[in-house]
């Protein structure tokens, strides 16, 4: 909690394990995906190298080919319907997300969403948060930026938002992503929910939490220096 000087303007959230609870529907869809057109792999694996990549990325990845974006995006359209299909029934937020994005606009800091999440997902997402504000910035992983670690998606989001890198701070739940916001500049809060403290550790993160309700009881929103107009 000892690192965390300097002005903050905005939190960028990455989506997937971050704002809600979907990285197990997106593992159980990668599965079914791979049944489906008989491709073997190593689930842990294929998380690993994929978790904070774009749709096409991950594609490319998969098949261990290169494939064009019509080809790489219409698998990822079956891919990710899988995943809609599978988490739309049980879909749940990470524990005090809705209520920690209140109390930041509460504390005059903007929101905005940085995610290889497609449109698709995104509009899937927020349409059952129900956010009383909607994000200031939402970028997705298919506006052609390239995905975790490169920082593209995080600096596009400060762009949309008016605010420098360094005045950001993002919350990430992957190694990829910690390290995409170690590369804008930006310092990061690593959500625990599917890697531990020290697979999320970096010089730039700030804080560690399983989840927001953990970081609502620590008050880490208060001990931030924010921004004033």
């Amino acid at each position: 909690m000892s690192k965390r000087a300097g002005v903050v303007s905005g939190l960028i959230f990455d989506m997937d394990g971050t704002m809600i609870n979907s990285m197990p529907s997106h593992a159980q869809s990668w599965v079914e995906f791979c049944r489906r057109h008989d491709i073997q792999i190593d689930l842990a694996d294929l998380m690993r190298r994929t978790t904070g990549r774009t749709g096409a990325e991950c594609m490319r990845e998969l098949f261990q080919r290169e494939m064009s974006d019509d080809e790489a995006w219409a698998y990822i359209a079956i891919k990710e319907q899988l995943y809609r299909d599978l988490f739309g029934p049980v879909f749940e937020e990470i524990p005090g997300f809705t209520q920690f994005a209140a109390l930041a606009l509460h504390h005059g800091l903007k929101l905005g969403v940085g995610t290889a999440g497609d449109r698709h997902n995104i509009a899937f997402a927020m349409q059952r948060l129900q956010l009383p504000v909607p994000p200031h910035a939402m970028v997705g992983g298919d506006e052609g930026l390239p995905g975790k670690p490169q920082p593209a998606i995080f600096l596009e989001a400060a762009r949309r938002m008016g605010i420098r890198p360094e005045d950001c701070i993002v919350f990430e739940d992957a190694p990829l992503g910690i390290e995409a916001a170690r590369r804008a500049g930006m310092r990061a809060v690593a959500i625990c929910s599917g890697h531990s403290a020290d697979e999320l550790a970096g010089p730039h993160v700030i804080a560690s939490a399983k989840n927001y309700l953990e970081l609502i009881d620590s008050h880490f929103l208060e001990t931030l220096h924010v921004a004033t107009a």
